[in-house]
């Protein structure tokens, strides 16, 4: 019964990932080719760093919080 599981979840993860990677690409070719998207290079480096910030930030929630459960489990998260 579980043989199919894996079969029918990756063909409809690559089923969705394809359409979606499809249609992203679309967009932004049909953006380039019109020609209006100029922004300037401040607003964009502004942006990008706004972008890594809260990744980072996402990143040390996600690593405080697992640490934090590890420990109310009581993992031992000494090195040796």
């Amino acid at each position: 019964m579980t043989d199919w599981t894996p079969i029918v979840f990756v063909t409809f993860k690559v089923l969705i990932f394809g359409t979606c990677m499809f249609f992203a690409i679309k967009w932004h070719y049909d953006q380039g080719k019109k020609g209006g998207n100029k922004t300037d290079r401040r607003t964009l480096l502004r942006t990008c760093a706004k972008l890594a910030a809260l990744f980072m930030l996402a990143v040390l929630t996600v690593l405080f919080l697992t640490f934090t459960l590890a420990s109310k489990l009581g993992m031992d998260l000494n090195l040796p």
